[in-house]
């Protein structure tokens, strides 16, 4: 329970900080977000990508709004029995209004019980938070039918140039690759940030909130598997390298670092939907640049970062992405609607060496789920090619990004 003269001077001082609020690069979800509908619009992501510039851009368009950031530590004492009082405040301070506009709700038990009450009488809400799994189990019972999700990333190449104010180009691509595209750290270039970032997701986003006990095994496996980003991983083998006494727990695990949108892990494509469980999967990290601030041990592999930069532009787009292995392998099939979509392989350089390699297995994979053609993703190179009257096409990675999807 929180006093209402708390709540009041709250809300009054965290309305007084919009006015000095830096708004920044525009996003592209921006123009994603209607409040016109009768949905409660929810924008989820991993912590600093920003959720919360995004909500403040859009709160910058319209006149009259009620505000809310739950992370206030002067919040503490709130609970799900204070939003009609939170309610009757914003109504003193600034009259009745439809717009409701709450930052990191996911703080707050039982959130969407008031949610769903207002959404009942025609009130409307844009809502940030940062853990994928609680918000879709308080979304999956009262708000069933009554929300929209927007998943955040750290900035895309198209606002990476838009923030830097660069052309783009292959030079410009290579800074994008290995800066990556957290706001913050763009701006001051302090490797502290994302260091600092990837303890508060493992301490507040997962260990807090699962009540795990220990902190340094989860934090050690997930850097683990940051050092093995694009690379193959079974839930048995780091069972065994960190010694643990069930495969459970690394399952457990994983699904918490998935859900904090520090991790992507991704299967191997199968039509069993039982060998995808089983088989290794590949993993993939939400930004280059965390990776490099926080393991010393990952090389700078512009082949590797390529291939997650990749990931996470088609990933922004799509939900079911596999890797393909057969006699060769493709680096991602794209599936939608239970049809496999595209074929993209991802090299740094398409050279003597590695052609036949590349092309064959993108090759494979095309006529396997019979498609008209394949992509290769390369740094600069644009080529195209006819292989038994399936077109590979050949683009430069900079290129590729500024189309859509």
């Amino acid at each position: 329970m929180i006093l209402k003269e708390t709540l009041k001077r709250v809300v009054n001082s965290q309305r007084d900080d919009l006015k000095a609020f830096e708004y920044g690069t525009t996003r592209e979800k921006l123009e994603d977000i209607n409040l016109d509908m009768p949905y409660a619009i929810i924008l989820s992501g991993i912590r600093r990508c920003g959720k919360s510039t995004l909500l403040h851009q859009y709160i910058s368009n319209i006149d009259n709004y009620y505000y809310l950031n739950f992370e206030d530590v002067r919040l503490n004492d709130f609970d799900s029995n204070d939003f009609e009082k939170l309610d009757n405040v914003f109504k003193e301070l600034f009259k009745e209004c439809n717009y409701y506009m709450f930052d990191e709700i996911q703080n707050i038990d039982k959130w969407e019980v008031f949610v769903r009450q207002k959404l009942d009488i025609a009130k409307r809400f844009l809502i940030t938070g940062s853990n994928a799994s609680l918000l879709s189990r308080e979304l999956g019972t009262k708000l069933t039918g009554r929300h929209i999700n927007i998943e955040l990333f750290p900035f895309s190449f198209k606002e990476f140039l838009s923030f830097k104010n660069l052309e783009a180009n292959s030079e410009s691509f290579i800074e994008y690759l290995t800066d990556g595209g957290f706001p913050e750290y763009l701006k001051y270039k302090k490797e502290e940030i994302l260091r600092e970032l990837f303890i508060d997701i493992i301490e507040r986003d997962i260990v807090a909130r699962h009540k795990l006990r220990d902190s340094k095994l989860l934090k050690n496996i997930a850097l683990h598997l940051l050092t093995n980003t694009g690379n193959e991983f079974s839930y048995n083998k780091i069972k065994k390298t960190f010694n643990l006494g069930s495969v459970n727990t690394v399952i457990s695990f994983i699904h918490y670092l998935e859900d904090s949108y520090l991790l992507f892990t991704i299967p191997k494509f199968d039509y069993s939907f039982k060998k995808q469980i089983i088989n290794p999967k590949k993993v993939y990290c939400i930004d280059n640049k965390l990776i490099l601030a926080n393991s010393a041990s990952f090389s700078m592999d512009y082949g590797r970062l390529l291939e997650n930069s990749v990931y996470l532009f088609i990933r922004r787009t799509y939900k079911e992405i596999f890797y393909y292995k057969g006699e060769n392998e493709c680096d991602f099939i794209v599936k939608e609607k239970n049809n496999i979509k595209m074929a993209i392989q991802v090299t740094y350089e398409l050279n003597a060496d590695n052609k036949n390699r590349e092309i064959e297995g993108i090759m494979e994979a095309v006529k396997n789920f019979n498609l008209s053609g394949g992509l290769i993703i390369t740094l600069d190179q644009e080529d195209n090619f006819k292989i038994e009257n399936r077109k590979i096409l050949v683009k430069p990675v900079w290129k590729w990004m500024l189309e859509t999807l």
